[in-house]
């Protein structure tokens, strides 16, 4: 596990880097302002805005999270760590218990003051191709490798008593190489609850994912073998967690064989 040399929490920037990426000391400090003029291409403008960025050789995932309430500029000031710096930790979490997520290079937090300003967070780019929710506007033939594999990897992240709080359709990433080997990474890591999950806790984070009575059964088959649960009670929970889910794909229980 990496061990962060803390700087001076009242100093106006406050930088990590992964020990690996030192190299990139000068351009993450200048992330700012790269993003305020608009530089690389941009992924997602909502909320919080995503931007790829070539850098040298390399290309990098940033996210600027939105500056926060008067209120939460105290918080984060002085109470919580930032939202780029829980990813950050929780993306080596990830890595260290074997889970898939784009390597995370580090984060910076911009002072105004004594007030918490914004924060970025920076990683490599994924090299998967593919988001959970593009099961449901394209065809896999490896469609059940994939969703088994999900299935595996969720029971590993409960196993080890990880929650990923924001466990939805853009948050899961799939691709497969030469030999067909499947491979997930999880993004969006920056709200996670740790501690142990039983059968029903760990049905129940899976609410937020679209899925048909097929894809549900292949994700609780693997899911229940990992962790050592009986196979259809952990699909009637996933399918009634889901069910009371306000926005559904229009095929998700239709023509449902329950």
């Amino acid at each position: 596990m990496i061990t962060e040399k803390q700087i001076c929490s009242l100093h106006p920037t406050t930088l990590y880097l992964h020990p690996q990426y030192e190299h990139l000391r000068d351009f993450m400090y200048s992330l700012p302002e790269r993003f305020s003029t608009g530089e690389g291409f941009l992924i997602h403008d909502g909320r919080n805005k995503l931007r790829e960025i070539t850098y040298r050789e390399d290309t990098f995932i940033v996210k600027a999270y939105k500056k926060p309430n008067i209120i939460n500029q105290c918080i984060y000031g002085f109470l919580r760590h930032s939202k780029a710096m829980r990813a950050f930790r929780n993306a080596q979490t990830l890595i260290d218990i074997g889970i898939g997520t784009p390597q995370p290079v580090g984060y910076i937090n911009i002072r105004q003051g004594l007030f918490f300003s914004k924060s970025f967070l920076i990683t490599l780019k994924s090299k998967c191709r593919f988001r959970y929710d593009q099961l449901f506007t394209q065809s896999f033939e490896n469609e059940e490798m994939i969703l088994r594999e999900i299935g595996h990897v969720t029971a590993v992240l409960h196993n080890n008593g990880v929650a990923h709080l924001d466990y939805g359709r853009g948050n899961i990433l799939f691709d497969w190489d030469e030999n067909g080997k499947i491979r997930i990474e999880l993004v969006d890591l920056n709200r996670m609850r740790f501690g142990s999950l039983d059968m029903k806790a760990g049905c129940k984070n899976l609410e937020r994912l679209p899925a048909t009575a097929q894809m549900h059964g292949w994700i609780a088959e693997e899911y229940a073998k990992e962790r050592g649960f009986d196979t259809e009670k952990c699909y009637q929970l996933m399918r009634h967690f889901r069910s009371l889910q306000p926005y559904q794909e229009k095929n998700e229980f239709t023509n449902s064989p329950e």
